[in-house]
């Protein structure tokens, strides 16, 4: 049977019987199983269950103290919901590398790395933030070092950076396991690469976001994109 109606049929599946658990949005969910499908038929399983995971693990980091964030006005839309918006500004670096890999007319393992790097960065930049939010003690903007309030743009503390880190270096260890990266080269650049795509968002942030006026998404974006490219480059350059 064709890749593609498999992973549609199984993501139809799923979501039935999941979608009235409170992380997406119903459009959030239509999202997600498109996702799902592409990445099933591009990738098989293990790109499918990589994502399924970063769903969770960013769903479930996100409820880390949500009380506290909701009453200080910091926390995320929809009670944590994730929307359409927030599934394709995470996914569509890591998607593109999906559906390149499924052409097969480049470097499979170039761009198996640029797949993981994506959501590296991505889940480092959730647990950055939401650990952030909630227990980081002072928050700084990444440009000056100011003090600024819990939430702003370009701010970071102690502890969400450490978080960063432990959340990229748990998502590649998720694509080691599954084989999407396959040498310790390999996980150890995916992990920095996203780590450090995630400072260079804040950077992001406290420079650029407000005055382009520029989304959340757009940016998640640019932060995936980036820490693809940075790994793909260093692995050419030193490990090829």
């Amino acid at each position: 049977m064709n890749q593609f109606l498999i992973g549609f049929l199984l993501n139809f599946f799923l979501i039935s019987i999941f979608c009235k658990i409170p992380v997406m949005t119903p459009s959030g969910w239509i999202s997600a199983g498109i996702l799902g499908t592409i990445l099933w038929g591009s990738l098989s399983w293990q790109g499918w269950l990589t994502v399924v995971i970063y769903l969770i693990l960013g769903s479930l980091v996100t409820k880390v103290g949500y009380k506290y964030k909701d009453k200080i006005g910091i926390a995320e839309k929809r009670g944590g919901r994730r929307g359409p918006e927030n599934v394709w500004g995470s996914a569509s670096t890591g998607l593109f590398f999906a559906i390149m890999l499924s052409l097969d007319i480049s470097d499979n393992v170039l761009l198996k790395i640029g797949f993981a790097a994506s959501f590296a960065a991505k889940l480092a930049d959730t647990f950055g933030s939401e650990i952030g939010k909630r227990f980081g003690r002072n928050t700084f903007l990444i440009t000056s070092f100011k003090r600024v309030k819990k939430g702003s743009e370009g701010g970071i503390s102690l502890e969400g950076t450490l978080a960063s880190l432990v959340g990229s270096t748990i998502m590649s260890w998720v694509m080691f396991s599954l084989e999407i990266i396959t040498l310790k080269s390999q996980f150890i650049i995916v992990s920095i690469s996203g780590f450090m795509a995630t400072i260079f968002e804040s950077f992001i942030g406290a420079k650029f976001q407000e005055r382009f006026n520029l989304s959340n998404e757009f940016v998640n974006s640019l932060q995936t994109g980036i820490s693809s490219i940075f790994a793909i480059l260093i692995f050419f350059l030193f490990f090829k």
